[in-house]
């Protein structure tokens, strides 16, 4: 009960959308305009109790003029499981309100035309949170995926790269079948600002998950995942072979040999807390041992 009163209680309305009520109002669509809120409150909702539930670190709840989002201060070091819950959580929502919506229309609770609207509205908001663009759902989900093979950055920079390309598709699309739906547009333009915003700020990004990979939880680390490193690389190019969910330790080798090991917590402290910026992780190893 705590947490849901806690919820409810990071709950933002952006100042644009008063304005959108009102004209729904104006223009007598204030009904359509609740609905589609109200899906979208439930959809951020669901991503906001998976999370709370993981004890997430949860900034607010943002109702937009043309959707909604749940901020999360969490950054890329939570198990891939947890959150690839978090991120699904928000999707599943729709099926237990058309199964509601459903059940009342066959009790005739409600209008076949007021379940056919509620219905359209869901699978609209459903089909398009699962688009492979960041920062969609889909776009999340695809950067969960590459996660499980590649690095932080290296995974992070793909998914922004296809976002792009998928964006830009569905622009092309928009242009050939509703080059006049404003609406949509909008929205497009938002996402083309957030993944300029995102790609901007890829480094700053990154180093913010390293500090929190230093400073912050080292229990949900379980995979134990070897980086073999010559001792000639930079400190920062071998960081950059961090993966999310593993732990590293790290070989290093000259001359085909391993010439010994250093573990990841020495170079982030090296990196972070001694400001070896320019080291080589020879530097490193010959420190420690």
């Amino acid at each position: 009960m705590n947490r849901a009163i806690n919820l409810l209680r990071l709950i933002s309305i952006h100042p644009l959308l008063w304005i959108v009520i009102a004209l729904s109002v104006a223009t007598a669509h204030f009904l359509e305009v609740c609905i589609l809120l109200g899906i979208i409150f439930i959809h951020e909702l669901g991503h906001a109790a998976a999370a709370s539930f993981f004890s997430w670190r949860i900034k607010k709840i943002t109702l937009l003029p043309f959707g909604g989002v749940a901020e999360m201060d969490e950054h890329g070091n939570r198990p891939l499981k947890e959150e690839t819950i978090v991120v699904l959580a928000g999707p599943l929502q729709h099926v237990w309100m058309v199964a509601l919506a459903y059940g009342l229309v066959s009790m005739d609770l409600i209008s076949v035309d007021l379940f056919h609207l509620f219905l359209s509205y869901n699978l609209m908001i459903l089909v398009f949170n699962l688009f492979p663009v960041w920062p969609l759902d889909g776009g999340k989900l695809v950067f969960l995926l590459l996660s499980l093979k590649s690095s932080f950055p290296n995974a992070h920079r793909l998914t922004l790269i296809l976002s792009l390309v998928s964006l830009s598709i569905f622009s092309l699309v928009i242009v050939i079948a509703a080059p006049t739906h404003i609406n949509v547009w909008v929205i497009i333009a938002f996402l083309y600002f957030s993944l300029y915003h995102e790609w901007k700020q890829r480094r700053f990004i990154f180093m913010r998950f390293l500090l929190e990979r230093y400073y912050g939880k080292k229990s949900s680390l379980q995979t134990l995942k070897p980086i073999e490193a010559n001792e000639e690389d930079l400190l920062i190019h071998v960081l950059e072979k961090f993966q999310r969910g593993c732990k590293h330790p790290i070989i290093v080798e000259a001359d085909g040999k391993e010439k010994g090991m250093l573990d990841e917590n020495e170079l982030l402290h090296a990196y972070f807390t001694e400001k070896r910026l320019t080291d080589k992780i020879s530097d490193l190893l010959f420190s420690y041992y």
